[in-house]
């Protein structure tokens, strides 16, 4: 990843993170927890959601540390109490699954945006240019999302997969199971660390993914043949 592709993907890799949170508590408020919207954080606004490590840091980190490769980070997870849910177990899931659901509508988006940026070009070739690199940043907020959907997939307390694996379990296990979450930010520093095989393994249908949408794009491509 080149320094052009980073500055390209960095404003709507800090969109999409903030999308993630404001989903997870837009829809805990709707499940009857009002905490996120009581300490201000339904709100667009990014300082509110910027986390010193989460958004800057481990981003810096994986970004260098991959020679430019990959780039993991997220918001500041957004307060919610379980206990105010109407329902706890129903309340739970929705509210876990909000924020990969809305990675996943940005994700569609962009690929729809992408297409139609692609066919003004191609009917406005003065414009061009400047709308291939609105395209490529909407092709690098297909590969953000689908990677931010995955990746808190992970059943490791406590992304947000661990809040459905947690039902699947029997009970005892389960009480274990969440203990994990002490060390789970630990736990997924050892694995991009020393087992990325394993994690290239989960974000297999990344690539997947990223392929169908690159072949929908491709008619409508606006980059220069190599």
């Amino acid at each position: 990843m080149s320094l052009e592709q980073l500055l390209l993907g960095l404003p709507i890799f800090l969109f999409s993170v903030i999308a993630h949170e404001y989903a997870h508590g837009f829809a805990a408020l709707k499940q009857g927890d009002p905490t996120a919207h009581q300490l201000g954080r339904l709100t667009w606004n990014p300082i509110k959601h910027i986390d010193p490590f989460l958004t800057l840091l481990l981003p810096a980190m994986t970004y260098w540390g991959s020679g430019g490769a990959m780039i993991f980070g997220g918001a500041k997870p957004v307060p919610v109490i379980p206990r105010n849910y109407r329902n706890f177990k129903r309340g739970d899931i929705i509210v876990s699954l909000a924020g990969v659901a809305a990675n996943a509508v940005i994700a569609l988006a962009c690929v729809v945006l992408a297409v139609a940026v692609g066919a003004l070009g191609r009917s406005a070739p003065d414009a061009a240019q400047a709308l291939g690199y609105a395209q490529e940043m909407l092709r690098f907020g297909i590969l953000i999302n689908l990677v931010l959907i995955m990746f808190n997939l992970l059943p490791l307390p406590p992304l947000d997969g661990s809040h459905v694996m947690k039902y699947l379990l029997p009970p005892a296990w389960a009480m274990h199971y969440q203990r994990i979450g002490a060390y789970g930010l630990l736990i997924l520093i050892l694995l991009l660390s020393f087992a990325p095989a394993v994690i290239a393994t989960w974000m297999a249908p990344v690539r997947l993914l990223m392929g169908v949408a690159i072949r929908l794009i491709a008619p409508f491509d606006l980059r220069e043949p190599t």
